[in-house]
């Protein structure tokens, strides 16, 4: 049973809709679903993770953890910042390369192109009931 979902930011979360992400993450998170940002930007702002806080267990920036997307390590490490196994994770991101190695890690993958298919995806992998 998948337990996890990392998502990027920039491509995903700042997408015209994405408003719909954040609300389906915030339910997740109430579900019992870890959920985790990650991103290959080199850091972010005291502000910008107070404001991604409520809706993540963990803030991942390549440039404070030294590896970064497509390496296989950045999706282990970030799997177990969330206490999961890969294999128990769902991995979104808008850049296919990225989806691929998440999938060779152990995660299940989504490629992002429309917030209206990554929620179907997305509620088809983490069903309500």
């Amino acid at each position: 049973m998948l337990k996890g979902l990392v998502i990027d930011y920039v491509g995903v979360l700042t997408d015209a809709g994405a408003d719909e992400l954040y609300a389906f993450l915030r339910a997740a998170r109430e579900r019992g679903i870890k959920t985790a940002l990650l991103s290959n930007a080199p850091g972010a702002s005291d502000e910008a993770k107070r404001t991604l806080d409520p809706f993540f267990d963990a803030l991942v920036f390549s440039g404070e953890v030294g590896v970064a997307k497509p390496e296989r390590e950045v999706y282990l490490l970030t799997a177990g910042l969330l206490d999961l196994p890969a294999d128990r994770c769902v991995f979104v991101d808008d850049a296919a390369h990225n989806v691929r190695a998440a999938v060779a890690a152990g995660m299940a993958g989504v490629h992002h192109t429309s917030v209206e298919e990554t929620l179907t995806e997305l509620s088809a992998l983490f069903p309500t009931s």
